[in-house]
């Protein structure tokens, strides 16, 4: 029990929840990765896990990934899942999204069946979605080629099974867009943006606002719809985001007064309720 405790409480150093002081593992041996191989293996998994995540914000990445590989190599999958993003973003190793894709794969081969409650979860989950964005796209040069329905079954299971928000959001996503061979369905886009937004996801939330604002065919409810994007607005930052900032003041000045009252009543209880549960 020690180790899946000092796993997820370190797992939050590298991206998803927890703090690093306030999980104490007293390591018999440090991880070295200029050691020599016996004294290596008397490190444990979680010890090099946790070594790994203090080299990677003492800025020293390759040390970090020395370490993390060693968990990885041992089952560690917050190693696996952080080794994966950092071959995704070239972060601190040279860009690589097959080696990333294989990261992600080996998490979701080993752990798809993990209960949705337990302490590796979030990162199954996350490695689910991260192979159903490469899946969208494909990697070039690679045997990894684009697959929409493919996509679409790995977000479904994370969504559903996982309850994961991105995974959800980009479920959403791909109803809205419909595909070559199925036409958009704007009533499950809604359900699984909705779903995604209940959650604080704001692209979720602004793209559902979107949807029920100007979208007859989920039956047009502008004031919900209002209310969604307002909520989304103050977490919209940068270029990518500048659609939210222009349908959410669209929708503005298009709605009625009435439309504007309610909605921004609607957004402030919204508000409000979040904070309380914070």
């Amino acid at each position: 029990m020690r180790n899946t405790n000092a796993i997820h409480c370190l797992a939050g150093v590298l991206g998803l929840g927890g703090v690093l002081a306030m999980c104490p593992i007293n390591a018999s041996f440090a991880f070295d990765p200029g050691a020599a191989p016996a004294a290596n293996v008397q490190t444990t998994p979680v010890e090099a896990f946790r070594q790994g995540a203090q080299a990677y914000f003492a800025g020293n990445k390759q040390k970090a990934v020395d370490a993390l590989s060693f968990a990885a190599e041992n089952g560690v999958p917050a190693a696996q899942w952080k080794l994966g993003r950092m071959y995704a973003d070239g972060d601190g190793v040279a860009e690589d999204d097959l080696k990333a894709f294989k990261y992600f794969s080996r998490i979701a081969d080993q752990h798809a069946d993990d209960s949705p409650g337990s302490e590796q979860a979030p990162y199954v989950a996350s490695a689910f979605v991260a192979l159903g964005s490469y899946y969208l796209t494909g990697i070039q040069n690679t045997a990894i080629k684009p697959n929409v329905r493919r996509a679409r079954e790995i977000f479904t299971y994370a969504a559903s099974y996982f309850g994961n928000a991105d995974a959800q959001y980009n479920l959403g996503r791909l109803y809205l867009a419909g595909s070559a061979n199925e036409k958009p369905d704007p009533h499950m886009a809604a359900r699984w943006l909705k779903l995604a937004a209940l959650k604080d996801h704001y692209e979720a939330q602004a793209t559902l606002g979107k949807l029920l604002f100007f979208d007859d065919a989920v039956g047009q409810n502008r004031v919900r719809g209002l209310m969604w994007l307002t909520v989304a607005l103050p977490h919209a930052h940068g270029k990518k985001d500048a659609w939210i900032v222009e349908t959410q003041e669209r929708a503005f000045s298009l709605a009625s007064e009435a439309e504007r009252r309610r909605a921004m009543k609607l957004a402030q209880n919204w508000n409000q309720k979040d904070i309380a549960s914070r």
